[in-house]
């Protein structure tokens, strides 16, 4: 009697299914630990690096479809680099550019990580969500003072989570918020509960940090998600549940908001914050002045003039992120980083309604990330952990249609299964 002897390829693949598995939890994880960033560098840094390193050595794969990706924030970084040979003293301005192309890595790493396996799309959003849930609760309990402690979850008397400013915490809530609005326009009722009660949590822990960018763009993306969603459902009972559902949403945040400012602190706070201008955006030397002189000294230094340089000169920070491009990394910084923007959006407009396993994903992140376009005219999103994450998932998913594109074009067999939502 002679026994069988499976094949090499077959007596492997349970192992190499569970280390992929692994590896995908571990990302994962990576992702959840990017919710808590009190101290630098945070817990997020120093676990991806690890996880990079090891994911580099044991085989990460960078394709041809996420090269403008790698190539341009290599030049922008560069830019960087040029920018600090510019400066009399360079402080710890080195540092800050690792730091930009750590994070430009990131970036890339989650687009070559997501192009290999698009389920991991799914653990990268419910990751996500839980560390911002997680955050907003500590948040909103430190600001209500319910919480022993938790004045250090606040600044300022504005909720900021287990970040350092409220203005980088609000807009982190944004991307989760807006996958959980999404599973409740196109999910079933058994799992609305609790999509809607992780939504009112993450919209309460926008409204308490008190950040007119945050609040801008929770509102901006949220009507851009349902008139998008409108676009690419065609039947009218599901266009007319989006915009009933999106009616009875929009009813009850705006009645939390109304509960919340029947508290003096509260109304007192929103009503200064609410204001279009604050006294520091249009005062002398004021936020919207800082930036005509930082386009004007753009044009005397194409080099920029050093990392942070800026803040030091003026005591506030450029408060834009195509100023802070210039700057910080010059005009070559500055052309690489617009043209890196221009390509991202044109290449996820042009397959943003197409009816793939990971379109919901794509239209998520791209949304979001068109909201950090408006918003980074009146703030600083450099070195905005989640930022890089966005990127990451969009050139992913432009990845993932290119390698869709290629395989109809080979005449292999496609299923449309969605993934989970």
């Amino acid at each position: 009697m002679t026994s069988a002897v499976l094949p090499a390829p077959a007596l492997f693949q349970p192992q190499r299914a569970a280390i992929s598995m692994l590896a995908s939890l571990l990302v994962a994880f990576g992702v959840f630990l990017s919710g808590f960033v009190i101290n630098e560098p945070a817990p997020y840094e120093l676990f991806l690096v690890v996880l990079i390193a090891i994911w580099a050595v044991f085989g990460l794969r960078l394709s041809k479809h996420i090269a403008p990706l790698i190539v341009l924030f290599v030049v922008f970084n560069i830019g960087g680099m040029f920018s600090i040979l510019t400066m009399d003293n360079v402080k710890d301005t080195p540092m800050y550019i690792a730091v930009s192309l750590f994070l430009a890595f990131t970036s890339i790493f989650f687009a070559a990580i997501i192009e290999a396996d698009q389920r991991r799309l799914v653990l990268i959003f419910r990751a996500y969500v839980a560390a911002a849930i997680i955050t907003a609760l500590l948040g909103i309990l430190g600001y209500l003072g319910v919480l022993p402690g938790g004045e250090v979850f606040t600044r300022y008397g504005r909720a900021m989570g287990a970040f350092q400013d409220p203005n980088v915490f609000g807009p982190y809530l944004v991307l989760p918020a807006l996958y959980l609005m999404h599973g409740l326009l196109t999910g079933t009722l058994k799992a609305a509960p609790l999509r809607v009660i992780g939504l009112v949590i993450l919209a309460l822990g926008v409204f308490f940090s008190f950040s007119r960018a945050a609040w801008g763009l929770l509102a901006i993306t949220m009507v851009l998600l349902v008139f998008t969603m409108l676009i690419k459902e065609r039947t009218g009972a599901f266009r007319l549940k989006i915009l009933v559902m999106t009616l009875i949403g929009t009813l009850l945040l705006i009645g939390a908001i109304i509960v919340a400012l029947q508290f003096d602190q509260i109304a007192d706070l929103f009503s200064d914050r609410a204001k279009l201008v604050q006294s520091y955006d249009g005062a002398r030397h004021g936020r919207f002045e800082r930036h005509a002189i930082g386009f004007l000294m753009a044009m005397e230094h194409p080099l920029g003039i050093g990392p942070l340089e800026f803040g030091l000169m003026w005591g506030e920070d450029t408060h834009n992120i195509w100023l802070k491009a210039l700057m910080d990394y010059g005009w070559l910084g500055f052309v690489s980083y617009v043209t890196l923007i221009a390509w991202t959006l044109v290449l996820g407009f042009r397959y943003l309604l197409r009816d793939r396993p990971w379109q919901p994903y794509l239209m998520i992140g791209y949304i979001v990330l068109i909201g950090h376009m408006i918003i980074g005219n009146v703030i600083d999103t450099d070195h905005w952990r989640h930022f890089y994450l966005l990127m990451g998932i969009v050139w992913g998913c432009y990845a993932l249609e290119m390698r869709w594109q290629a395989r109809l074009r080979s005449g292999a067999e496609l299923h449309q299964r969605p993934l989970p939502a």
